[in-house]
């Protein structure tokens, strides 16, 4: 539970709304630091207080209520995480405006269909490149009367301007305009895999609850200082790196980059890290790659203290007994856990995992050497925690019980229902779509299968959409194996395919840094070609492939394998900005190959 010390939760009732909700924090912490952020011009961190935010929320809404908008009209921010993000998210509610986000790395012709759908007046962007990819989109995007860039660049469309023109120097924040917590706060589009992306209708209560009804399971407090590396846009991220650090008064440090997060965390040393499976993935393919060039000793010692920490967590969780190997933890901790927990600034508290599965091994490893994972499920459309594993019971490989105030069950073909106040009010302009996913009892399927145990924590085994049945009928739900698959250090993405087919081939991209220690082995080229064919190299594939997958059942084998070097990113177009893979773009993208691998069957 939280420390009465730091506690210093606003509820929704006393917030009323989610400006409401920041306007309390500042009431109560005005002075403490509520943000950090990297000055590229100047190289130094710079902190803002809760009273410095409001003086910039101020100028915004000043701004904001000389374009003439009424309430309820839609606005769209399409920033990097950052102070502006929040603060014109905040402006905007104050005025009872509709917030639409939009993700910095996604296609022109994907952002112009999300602004003409949801009719946005304003858009705020950052940089001169970003205008030079909307500049061949801005026939679609008539419904915008003004498009606001953070950097000051000329442009020739007269409704651009900078953010210096636009601001006032200084403003007076004026009363905001009233709102109800159940009306529309934001519309949220989900980067479907196939098919346009649809809007998802998330009110003030939505938001508001789900992250105070969330600290029960993943307790932030006043003196946490968060590092926030996934995007904004992406509700997981605005709900517990960005609400609900408001709603506890925590600080929230924004990272500068992916390619930097490493550099960060350990210059941060945050106490919650807030992430994805991918960054636990890509640990996990570093340690391993390292350990192929370690000593048999640096092995054994490595293991040793992944299975004696193990060990440690289950006592810890009331669910294993002491054991001899115990004495040997404090030489373990110094050699191995202690190197690893550095990585992530030595003072991680609690390191919350969701937006998809973390593998169960990746878990096992990562949690053995003393990093404090608890994994979460959700959906945008859930705003978006539903589940969540607490620090005092955890199980790793399960998404957790369901949070205060969240009911799940199982329904037709084991798929879990999802009933509470974050449930969204529905999708924007389709009835249709929402009548499908919500039934008139108010359970929202979530399209996932699952079962759930004894002590009521979820376990979420597949995808009902995501079921490939083989031409003999045999059903495999390839999410399992894919993530079994990238257990494989040298796999950096895959995929399995096999519906109506004899058998299964798995697409591949490998990890170019790996590359060159198989490549020697086998007798090929370091460098790696665009594809690649050899037969002795698919064989060795083949074989770590079965290593992984050697669980599942006999039908579930993988056959053959098309070996890749480019990776699938949302450039190309085969992945969603969420990093969603879009299955049917992989399959159309590489057909010719992907028949080359049933020839002859």
């Amino acid at each position: 539970m939280t420390s009465t010390k730091y506690r210093d939760v606003i509820s929704p009732q006393e917030a009323g709304s989610l400006h409401g909700l920041f306007l309390e924090r500042v009431r109560r912490s005005r002075d403490k630091i509520a943000y950090r952020y990297f000055d590229a011009r100047q190289s130094v961190w710079v902190d803002l207080t809760w009273g410095q935010m409001l003086e910039q929320v101020a100028r915004w809404k000043t701004a904001l209520a000389k374009e003439g908008l009424v309430k309820g009209d839609r606005v769209a921010l399409m920033l990097r995480n950052c102070p502006q993000w929040v603060i014109f998210d905040q402006a905007a509610m104050a005025l009872g405006l509709i917030v639409v986000p939009l993700y910095t790395v996604d296609r022109a012709d994907n952002i112009a269909y999300i602004i003409n759908d949801s009719q946005c007046k304003v858009l705020l962007f950052e940089t001169a490149e970003q205008w030079q990819e909307l500049s061949g989109v801005l026939g679609q995007m008539g419904c915008v009367q003004r498009f606001i860039a953070l950097d000051d660049f000329g442009g020739n469309d007269p409704r651009l301007v900078s953010a210096k023109q636009y601001l006032p120097e200084t403003a007076q924040l004026q009363a905001p305009v009233p709102c109800e917590l159940g009306e529309l706060a934001s519309i949220i589009y989900t980067s479907g895999t196939t098919g346009r992306p649809k809007g998802v209708m998330l009110s003030h209560n939505n938001m508001l609850s789900n992250a105070y009804d969330a600290i029960e399971t993943f307790t932030v407090r006043g003196d946490d200082l968060l590092l926030s590396f996934l995007p904004l846009s992406h509700t997981f991220e605005r709900t517990c790196g960005y609400y609900l650090q408001v709603m506890t008064g925590a600080t929230v440090a924004y990272a500068r980059s992916i390619p930097l997060l490493s550099e960060d965390l350990v210059n941060i040393k945050p106490t919650i890290l807030i992430s994805v499976p991918r960054i636990y993935e890509r640990i996990n393919a570093a340690i391993k790659a390292k350990l192929d060039e370690a000593s048999p000793l640096k092995r054994a010692l490595f293991h040793l203290a992944v299975e004696v920490g193990w060990a440690r967590f289950l006592r810890d969780q009331k669910r294993g007994g002491w054991k001899l190997s115990f004495l040997l933890w404090p030489l373990l901790n110094a050699l191995v856990a202690k190197k690893i927990l550095a990585r992530f600034g030595g003072r991680l508290r609690t390191a919350v995992s969701g937006g998809a599965a973390l593998p169960a091994e990746i878990s096992h490893l990562i949690v053995g050497l003393g990093v404090p994972v608890v994994q979460g499920y959700g959906l945008t459309e859930t705003s978006p925690i539903a589940c969540g594993n607490a620090l005092e019971n955890n199980f790793p490989d399960s998404v957790g019980q369901p949070i205060r105030n969240v009911q799940v069950k199982l329904g037709a073909q084991s798929a879990l229902l999802v009933k509470g106040p974050n449930v969204m009010m529905g999708y924007w302009k389709n009835p249709e779509a929402t009548a499908a996913m919500i039934d008139a009892d108010g359970w929202l399927n979530t399209g996932d299968i699952a079962h759930i145990s004894e002590t009521g924590h979820v376990y979420i085994t597949g995808r009902l959409k995501e079921i490939i049945v083989l031409s003999n009928g045999e059903k495999i739900p390839p999410a399992d194996m894919e993530a079994a698959i990238l257990n494989d250090p040298l796999i950096d993405q895959v995929m399995i395919f096999g519906e109506g087919k004899p058998y299964l081939v798995a697409l591949a991209v490998l990890n170019p840094e790996v590359w060159p220690h198989v490549a020697a082995k086998v007798g090929v080229r370091p460098d790696m070609p665009e594809s690649l064919t050899d037969s002795n190299v698919e064989a060795k594939v083949l074989r770590r492939i079965a290593r992984n997958i050697s669980t599942f059942p006999g039908y579930a084998k993988v056959h053959r394998v098309l070996l890749l070097s480019a990776p699938w990113n949302i450039d190309n177009g085969l992945l969603t900005p969420k990093l969603s893979l879009k299955r049917n773009k992989v399959v159309e993208m590489f057909g010719k190959q992907i028949e080359e691998l049933y020839k002859g069957h």
